[in-house]
């Protein structure tokens, strides 16, 4: 029997409404946010229903209401009788992958990602940017960072796919990595419109202070195989799941290896529990072959449960 895997996406999906319909067709997604209405008040759900646009994009409402409508999407595929073989998240999206894995409480993890999307606002350095790389081999994208150095810190903050890579850094550094990867033959290099230089060295400050938040919550060894952003490799204690989540604030988000140890282990349908697709064609790059579906709304649910039924 094919094994399923469910991956979890990351900030930049969110969309205002998302979950709307979730919340007016399906009596589990409702719980689920008014759950969020009581850990972070009416208003947080507000935002995510309703806008204004520049309000969902602030990260320390961007991170909680991505995981909002990511576990609404998970608690209607579990009564329906869908469980995952494995789990994943990409960047914010581990936390999502955690809940379905039972380390955490849905309500904690909401604590948890508003702390963390506000340590790593506040961490946010003067003249911070991201770069995505297209068409590129990494090796030759850690060469172009390790030459821009000279102009400040530039590091590769995603390994997203064969092909797209996503650097981050001080602003001259990575315009200067930039440069060098179009010379070595990258078909683009485009800046990202991000607030920060997220997963680099500068956000050391925001993963000190993650330690400090995730050593006051009671979490469980997951149930469930998931694969940690930091080196694709499964956490098994409690001791590895909050280093995996305090590294991975500063460290490169490895999905790449991430896909492909759930693969090579079984995974041969993935599901993207939560906005957007943007992981689906992400995997469509690492593992060709394997099946692939959303759940984001009623309609994407509806075919994706008669996917599962005709490929498992």
């Amino acid at each position: 029997m094919t094994k399923l895997a469910f991956v979890f996406p990351g900030q930049g999906s969110q969309y205002v409404g998302m979950g709307r319909d979730l919340i007016e067709g399906f009596a589990e997604g409702a719980k689920v946010y008014e759950q969020a209405a009581a850990v972070l008040g009416q208003g947080f759900v507000d935002i995510i229903l309703n806008g204004p646009e520049e309000g969902l994009k602030q990260t320390s409402v961007t991170q909680p209401a991505i995981l909002t409508a990511s576990v609404a999407c998970l608690r209607i595929l579990e009564s329906h009788g869908v469980k995952p073989d494995f789990v994943a998240g990409h960047s914010l999206g581990e936390y999502s992958a955690h809940v379905a894995a039972g380390t955490f409480t849905f309500s904690d993890a909401l604590m948890l990602v508003r702390e963390r999307g506000r340590l790593m606002q506040e961490a946010v350095p003067s003249g911070g940017a991201m770069a995505a790389i297209l068409g590129l081999e990494r090796e030759l994208i850690e060469e172009a960072c390790h030459r821009a150095l000279e102009n400040g810190v530039v590091e590769v903050a995603n390994y997203n796919s064969p092909g797209q890579v996503v650097i981050s850094g001080q602003a001259p550094a990575v315009e200067a990595a930039m440069a060098y990867c179009k010379e070595a033959g990258a078909k683009r290099a485009v800046l990202l419109p991000v607030s920060g230089p997220f997963h680099s060295s500068l956000m050391q400050p925001a993963a000190d202070g993650l330690g400090t938040v995730l050593a006051g919550v009671e979490f469980k060894v997951p149930k469930l195989p998931l694969a940690a952003n930091i080196n694709g490799d499964y956490v098994h204690t409690r001791e590895d799941v909050a280093s995996s989540l305090i590294r991975q604030v500063s460290s490169s988000v490895r999905w790449e290896e991430c896909v492909r140890t759930l693969q090579r282990d079984g995974a041969g349908v993935f599901i993207e529990v939560g906005p957007g697709k943007v992981l689906t064609g992400l995997i469509k790059k690492i593992a060709p072959g394997v099946g692939l579906a959303n759940v984001e709304d009623g309609p994407s649910l509806e075919k994706s449960l008669a996917y599962l039924k005709e490929s498992r």
